[in-house]
């Protein structure tokens, strides 16, 4: 069979956090060998190559290929099977249409294929989007949801984390006709601070990060949400005073007839089988400590069936079921290997030492 042999795969953007939890991750799977290690385009021209182990020393012994300076020509010189882009999306926007048409199958991790209509990139990205011919091409990597429009993609947007962690709990409920017409489900969500990259910034700085909402009514992820939930949303970001993970908690104004029993039933028949949707007990309530350094999405719901409103938390990591780890999932899926295979016994890192 095809997937009896490694795949070859190439990361590029290795030097940032979801770069190296996608490193992390892939090192312990059976059917992939990471051949080359790459930064973000553009940056570190001119520069000696560091060690991945000189970047993230977590990878001493594990890993020491060089985080080389990334163009098409010196990735498809590897003859990559697959590369996994954590990189800007107007970089993602210039390396995955060429490796793609190289036969490289691209794993991107930037919004520049998410949304499928080319005029809401300048307003949410700021940038013109060129290749809109592979929009329609690049299936949207929420396996739970699209699982079958994977499996022949040569491109596949990997989902945002903020959106995963509200898309999950929302598109059955939108599906099922369960909200009620003209109320925008309220979306609160928090993320730790590798949400942000590695960049240097001041509200990241340990003694400066406190809670607090920011681009309220503005940020990009809106009309991710609002395409692939199937509704339009309230939806307010917010930095918490961790290092990963994200918690949203989710408002929803319920139809008539539809009780607590009724949600639990409807996501039971939607995820019951799914190996990384965690659907709690009543009383139980998601943590982010519950979900760090594991693909799981943990979901709870209780609803005030008086006045039909639902109250649905999510938890997820945001480096894994927010990033690589989806990634991870959507290359399994795509190459044939078992779902879950390496995103079982993962340990959280990427911001540092396990813990």
């Amino acid at each position: 069979m095809e997937r009896a042999l490694k795949k070859r795969v190439v990361i590029v953007g290795a030097g940032g956090y979801s770069g190296a939890e996608a490193l992390h991750i892939l090192l312990g799977h059976p059917g992939a060998q990471v051949i080359g290690l790459f930064g973000s385009a553009g940056r570190g021209d001119g520069e000696k190559p560091a060690s991945i182990s000189q970047v993230f020393p977590r990878f001493r012994g594990r890993c020491e290929l060089a985080v080389e300076s990334s163009s098409v020509d010196r990735l498809l010189a590897l003859k990559p099977d697959a590369a996994f882009l954590a990189t800007p999306h107007e970089a993602s926007l210039e390396l995955a249409p060429a490796l793609a048409a190289a036969g490289v199958v691209v794993f991107d991790l930037s919004a520049a294929f998410r949304l499928k209509d080319p005029a809401l990139y300048p307003k949410h990205y700021g940038f013109e989007h060129h290749a809109a011919g592979e929009l329609s091409r690049s299936p949207y990597g929420l396996v739970e949801l699209f699982r079958g429009e994977l499996r022949a993609a040569s491109i596949i947007a990997v989902p945002g984390c903020y959106p995963t962690s509200a898309i999950l709990p929302l598109a059955p409920l939108v599906k099922a006709g369960a909200i009620e017409p003209g109320r925008r489900p309220i979306i609160d969500s928090t993320s730790g601070v590798s949400g942000a990259g590695r960049s240097l910034a001041l509200k990241s700085l340990f003694c400066e990060v406190s809670q607090q909402p920011y681009n309220v009514f503005k940020h990009r992820h809106q009309p991710e949400i609002d395409a692939y939930a199937g509704t339009p949303t309230w939806f307010t970001p917010h930095l918490g005073q961790y290092d990963r993970g994200i918690l949203s908690t989710i408002h929803v104004d319920l139809m008539p007839g539809w009780s607590e029993d009724r949600v639990r039933a409807l996501y039971g028949q939607v995820y019951g089988r799914e190996p990384f949707i965690r659907l709690l007990p009543p009383g139980a309530w998601p943590a982010v400590k519950d979900v760090q350094g594991t693909n799981f999405c943990d979901i709870a719901v209780a609803v005030n069936e008086q006045h039909s409103h639902a109250i649905i938390v999510s938890a997820i990591d945001n480096l894994v079921k927010g990033a690589a780890g989806q990634a991870v999932q959507c290359f399994n899926v795509r190459f044939g290997f078992n779902e879950t295979t390496a995103l079982l016994d993962t340990a959280p890192g990427a911001t540092g030492a396990n813990r």
